[in-house]
């Protein structure tokens, strides 16, 4: 079973190009003098990462798969990549059409089709392996060359053959095409398309016998690779402990404002702090993060994963703020139309689809929800005979929706706290899954996409309390108790 996670981190570990910076972060430099480390103690660790980075992926991730992306269209490097691939199959092409023919091209793109056709096998099909190297054999072609009697034709279809043998069912047409085709070199060239789609389905079936084993074993592996990665480059924790250290200061800043406000209180007095109030502190952080900036190298495997629950959770956030501004504005127009809060929820969603791009203008977007919701208001009203929204009412309710997106918006303000509070509530839960904490006032016309996101959100952060605590708990020790001896790091996160 190690061989077969070896190959498949080692064949397609370089379909993970995460677009930041981030697959660096275990070499930044600490803030102490780093120790010196070799060319190939760099290069071990960042091997290291991307083989941790894709077995979490194909883990954690059902729908993981690997795909065949061609370069966007008219893309420099697509460019490059048709013209080199034109140049060689016209280079074929004229070589083939000499008198008498030149062979080496060919016989060197049989020579990689039998490497390739050899990959497929399983352990002892030995009759077939066999075959294959007997009639694609590089020396016998080179003799009948020699002769001027290769059968190209020939050879092709005995590779089309034996791609309809070894490919899946779903290429069944392919190989049909392939059969149709009379001109050698697009035949030679149309092998080896299907071949690349072969390698793929085979890369995906490895992937999808993988995915049990490593889901059972994901704790302990994970953690050790990490304590690898760790152990080549000591820096491999800065950043997580910058990120807990926030955390433990924002803890430090809210028991000190307490406190403060506490009358009687012993200011003098050295305030206590949770390790997992701190912990789960920094994991609410998460869902605020600045994406430009570098993430904690412990979490790196679930970035985009987070990254992509904090776009939902804005998006649900100004839905919210969208009807709690109707209801209070015009609730008592429409107290009486059934899941009115539904239908303003299907007004916003489609004009806020992207709106976590840079060139989404949420501020259009939030006027154009607010134009919509006073027609809506005022086609309900009219069909039950009633007068519509006057002029500075409905230019009073989309300016408020408009003005959602400004900075320390208290309607805002408002549904963010509580859309943090119920994450709060969720992580202190000893099991999310049998009861989700009650949702705040205000969302519930959020609720079902709250527990989902939420759930998922959970999940994510209770996974990696189990890889990561012992780092975690060596961290906290360091800066909550500096005082004492540092030992082993614990077995076990600090827990609810």
């Amino acid at each position: 079973m190690k061989q077969r996670i070896s190959f498949c981190v080692e064949h397609h570990q370089q379909l993970y190009l995460w677009g930041s910076p981030c697959a660096l972060l275990p070499f930044r430099k600490s803030a102490s003098p780093p120790k010196m480390i070799t060319f190939d103690e760099l290069m071990a660790a960042a091997r290291n990462l991307s083989n941790l980075t894709l077995v979490h992926e194909i883990a954690v991730n059902a729908n993981f798969c690997i795909k065949n992306e061609d370069f966007p269209q008219n893309s420099f490097a697509g460019t490059v990549k048709e013209i080199a691939h034109k140049a060689f199959w016209d280079l074929l092409e004229s070589e083939l059409n000499e008198d008498p023919p030149e062979y080496e091209h060919a016989i060197k793109l049989f020579e990689e089709i039998k490497e390739i056709l050899l990959s497929f096998l399983t352990p002892g099909a030995n009759r077939i392996q066999n075959q294959i190297c007997e009639v694609l054999d590089a020396d016998l072609i080179r003799q009948q060359a020699e002769h001027n009697a290769v059968d190209i034709h020939g050879l092709a279809n005995y590779i089309i053959n034996t791609m309809g043998k070894l490919c899946a069912p779903v290429r069944d047409n392919d190989i049909k095409q392939l059969k149709a085709t009379d001109n050698v070199v697009e035949l030679l060239r149309q092998i080896f398309r299907v071949l690349d789609l072969m390698k793929m389905d085979m890369a995906n079936y490895t992937i999808q016998s993988l995915r049990p084993y490593l889901q059972h074993n994901l704790v302990d592996y994970e953690r050790a690779k990490f304590q690898e990665i760790l152990e080549e480059t000591p820096s491999a924790l800065d950043l997580t402990t910058e990120w807990i250290k926030e955390s433990i200061e924002d803890e430090l800043s809210s028991v000190s404002d307490e406190l403060s406000s506490s009358p009687g209180a012993d200011s003098s007095s050295k305030p206590i702090i949770s390790p997992t109030l701190v912990l789960n502190n920094g994991y609410l952080k998460l869902l605020q993060w600045d994406y430009r900036k570098t993430f904690p190298e412990t979490l790196i495997t679930d970035e985009v994963r987070l990254q992509e629950l904090r776009e939902k959770l804005n998006q649900l956030k100004i839905i919210a703020c969208v009807c709690l501004i109707t209801n209070n504005m015009v609730g008592a127009a429409i107290a009486d139309v059934p899941d009115f809060a539904d239908q303003l929820k299907r007004i916003s969603l489609p004009l806020l689809e992207g709106m976590n791009k840079k060139t989404f203008d949420l501020k259009e977007a939030l006027n154009a929800i607010g134009v919509q919701i006073c027609s809506k208001v005022n086609r309900s009203l009219t069909e039950r005979g009633l007068p519509t929204l006057d002029a500075d009412m409905q230019s009073n309710l989309i300016g408020q929706i408009s003005h959602i997106v400004e900075e320390n918006n208290p309607i805002s303000s408002l549904i963010d706290k509580r859309i943090q509070f119920f994450m709060r509530s969720l992580l202190a839960l000893p099991n999310f899954q049998k009861c989700m904490p009650a949702m705040p006032g205000g969302l519930s016309v959020i609720q079902s996409e709250m527990e989902f996101v939420g759930s998922q959100y959970a999940s994510i952060v209770n996974f990696n309390k189990r890889v990561y605590g012992p780092f975690y708990a060596n961290i906290l020790r360091k800066l909550l108790f500096p005082e004492a001896p540092v030992g082993k790091a614990e077995t076990e996160t600090p827990t609810n």
